[in-house]
């Protein structure tokens, strides 16, 4: 999986030779990153979700690839489902029972291991509705490059785990709406300056 940071240790050399041996910091996009998820409801359908506006950090070291890592602040402001009436419904008593607006989960990882070319698993907190449990992603490099808007250096990934909504105090009328829910994330990050 040395070859997921390939690009970033490329770029090293390129830019500042052996010297530049240190883990790059790139920002995430909120603009281009977010989180969509998908459950079955009742069997009849496949409900999806969207947040928007996801912001963090990724530290990639091209060196020791393990060393990486990850944190994200996901707003729960940017939840949007295909009704209005369930995105009220998710912030009320049978679920975040809060206001949308100062609701956040967040991810930190605790392991990054290589798994394949361009891959990788990442192990970290994640910590919603005020629970934090462990979570594996799947992560894919898209690639590390010049951004062709802007030219600045940028990466992006995309990622996937599951996880129960029981386990997040989320668990209101299951199993009929599926207990297990399909998370898919990406992330444009532009590296810091």
């Amino acid at each position: 999986m040395k070859a997921v940071f390939a690009p970033l240790a490329a770029f090293a050399v390129l830019g500042a030779g052996a010297a530049m041996a240190v883990p790059v910091q790139y920002d995430f996009d909120p603009a281009h990153s977010q989180v969509v998820f998908d459950y079955d409801h009742m069997g009849f359908s496949t409900s999806t979700g969207i947040i928007n506006g996801v912001t963090g950090k990724l530290m990639l070291d091209a060196e020791n690839p393990a060393n990486s890592s990850v944190e994200a602040t996901i707003p729960l402001s940017g939840l949007r489902t295909p009704s209005p009436d369930l995105d009220k419904h998710l912030f009320g008593a049978d679920f975040f029972n809060t206001d949308a607006a100062g609701a956040v989960a967040t991810f930190k990882s605790t392991k990054v291991e290589l798994d394949g070319d361009k891959e990788a698993k990442v192990t970290g907190d994640l910590t919603l509705n005020g629970v934090t449990k462990v979570v594996v992603l799947d992560v894919d490099l898209n690639q590390v490059a010049a951004h062709p808007m802007t030219g600045k250096e940028a990466a992006g990934f995309d990622a996937e785990a599951e996880i129960k909504r029981s386990e997040f105090n989320l668990g209101k009328f299951a199993p009929a709406v599926e207990d297990e829910v399909e998370i898919k994330i990406t992330v444009e990050a532009v590296k810091a300056e």
